[in-house]
């Protein structure tokens, strides 16, 4: 049976076979990457190295790629933040375009009516006076 440290290197590492999926959790049948990665990770901890050794031994041998989640320097830590912030944008958004939502919209005062020409009116009252008889 593994110990809780192999499982967990196990899960830290990424099969290289194609399948995506960690080496612990590769489900293909004599998995030409999976079994030889769990032997090397048997036999590095059977020579007495660390998690953090051991990772950083398969990272150096086939580079970043193998690691199941970004390491949190350099450009990765973008990687990590990027998710957050853009939760938090889009959160900030959000509040913003409500709160302008649910804002009365401005109504201007109702205007005077414009002051009616005599001579118009007159002749209008004239215009319906003829069109009623």
């Amino acid at each position: 049976m593994k110990n809780a440290t192999q499982t967990e290197i196990e899960e830290a590492l990424t099969c290289q076979c194609g399948c995506g999926l960690t080496v612990h959790s590769c489900n293909h049948v004599q998995c030409p990457s999976g079994i030889p990665l769990k032997r090397e990770i048997a036999a590095q901890l059977g020579e007495g190295r660390t998690r953090a050794e051991v990772l950083a031994y398969f990272s150096t041998k086939y580079g970043e790629k193998i690691l199941s989640a970004p390491t949190t320097t350099g450009f990765n830590l973008v990687a990590w933040v990027t998710p957050f912030a853009a939760v938090l944008v889009a959160g900030a958004v959000i509040v913003v375009v409500s709160r302008r939502w649910r804002r009365p919209p401005t109504v201007p005062p109702p205007s005077r009516p414009a002051p009616i020409d005599e001579a118009r009116r007159a002749r209008l009252e004239a215009e319906l006076g003829r069109f009623d008889a």
